[in-house]
C-alpha cells in the first residue's frame, strides 16, 4: 500500500466520454478520498459502468484523472495495476483454471518479464484466499463454483495485485441475499483492516445506504448529487433520478436512510388520499374505504 493519506485516491476533472455522436459522460468532476467506501448509484443508462471503465483505464475519457496524486498517464500499465484493481460485472466462466490459478494471475503486476510465480507470490495468494474465505476452494475449477463463490474468487484475484483502490461493477448482481451481505461485509472488512479504497456500482439503494461513506447519484451521464447517504437518498433526488416514487425514512438499524419502492397503484392511491385530505373530503385520514 502507498503510505500517507494526504491526497485523494482518485481526482476526476471534466471527465467526458461518448460513443460516436452520443455523449455518455458529461463533464464530471469529483474526488474519492483514500479509505472511502464510495458507491455509484443511478438508473440504467446513467453512465455508471462507463465511468467505472474510464477510471479503470479500460476506455479513454476526455479530461484528467489523478491516481494517488499523480496523473494517470504518468503510470505504466503495470505500475497502475499495482495501485488499481478492477472487478467487472460479467465474470468469465469459460477459463479451465482452478481457483488458485486464477487468484495467482493477480500477481502479474509484481512479476518479471517471464511471469514466473515466486514463493512470495504463492504466499500472498494463500493469504488472500484465507482472507476471502476461498481457501477450501483452491483446487476447484471456476465452472464448478456458485455465483457468490465466483465473486469472491475474482475479488481475491484483484486483491493479489495488492492495490490501494478496488473498483467493482455491481459485485452483488445476481447473488442471493446471503451472498450479497457476505460480499459487502468482505469489502467493508478490506476497507477497515487494509485501508483499501472501495469504489463500486450498485443498484441496491439500501445496501448503498448501509455500507457507503459517500454516494454519487448519476443521471443522464452527469452528477445529480454527491454526498453522504442521508444527503443523497432523499425523496426529491431519487424521484428526479429514477422517475418513480421512492420513500425514504431513517433506518431502525443506524444513522442512515431506508428506501422503500412504491408500486404505481399504491402511489396513486396515496396521492388521491392526500388530495382529499387537503380538500377536507376525508373525515378520517387514511380510511381505505375512501380511496379511489
Amino acid at each position: 500500500m502507498t503510505p500517507g493519506m494526504t491526497r485523494p485516491a482518485l481526482e476526476v476533472r471534466h471527465f467526458s466520454h461518448g460513443y460516436r455522436e452520443t455523449p455518455v459522460l458529461k463533464d464530471l468532476s469529483f474526488a474519492v478520498d483514500r479509505g472511502d467506501f464510495f458507491i455509484l448509484i443511478g438508473p440504467n443508462g446513467s453512465g455508471k459502468t462507463t465511468l467505472m471503465k474510464a477510471l479503470a483505464g479500460i476506455i479513454p475519457a476526455a479530461g484528467s484523472l489523478k491516481v494517488l496524486g499523480r496523473p494517470v498517464e504518468s503510470y505504466s500499465r503495470k505500475a497502475l495495476a499495482r495501485h488499481i484493481a478492477w472487478v467487472p460485472q460479467q465474470l468469465p466462466l469459460d477459463f479451465p483454471f482452478s481457483v488458485r490459478e486464477m487468484v495467482l494471475m493477480g500477481r502479474a503486476p509484481h512479476q518479471g518479464i517471464l511471469g514466473f510465480e515466486t514463493r512470495e507470490d504463492m504466499a500472498v495468494a494463500e493469504r488472500i484466499m484465507a482472507v476471502t474465505d476461498i481457501g477450501p476452494l483452491a483446487d476447484r475449477k471456476l465452472n464448478c463454483l456458485s455465483g457468490g463463490e465466483l465473486q469472491r474468487v475474482f475479488i481475491a484475484k484483484a486483491l493479489c495485485q495488492e492495490p490501494d483502490i478496488l473498483l467493482l461493477d455491481e459485485p452483488t448482481a445476481f447473488l442471493d441475499l446471503a451472498h450479497q451481505i457476505q460480499v459487502m461485509d468482505l469489502l467493508e472488512q478490506l476497507k477497515q483492516e487494509r485501508g483499501i479504497t472501495i469504489v463500486m456500482v450498485s443498484h441496491d439503494l439500501n445496501l448503498a445506504a448501509m455500507y457507503g461513506d459517500r454516494l454519487l447519484l448519476m443521471r443522464d451521464g452527469g452528477i445529480l448529487s454527491l454526498g453522504s447517504p442521508n444527503a443523497v437518498l432523499t425523496f426529491s433526488l431519487l424521484e428526479a433520478a429514477y422517475g418513480c416514487v421512492l420513500l425514504t425514512e431513517k433506518s431502525p438499524l443506524g444513522d442512515f436512510p431506508r428506501v422503500t419502492t412504491v408500486p404505481g397503484r399504491i402511489a396513486k392511491r396515496a396521492v388521491n388520499r392526500l388530495c382529499r385530505q387537503a380538500d377536507g373530503l376525508d373525515a378520517v385520514a387514511g380510511d381505505p374505504s375512501r380511496e379511489e
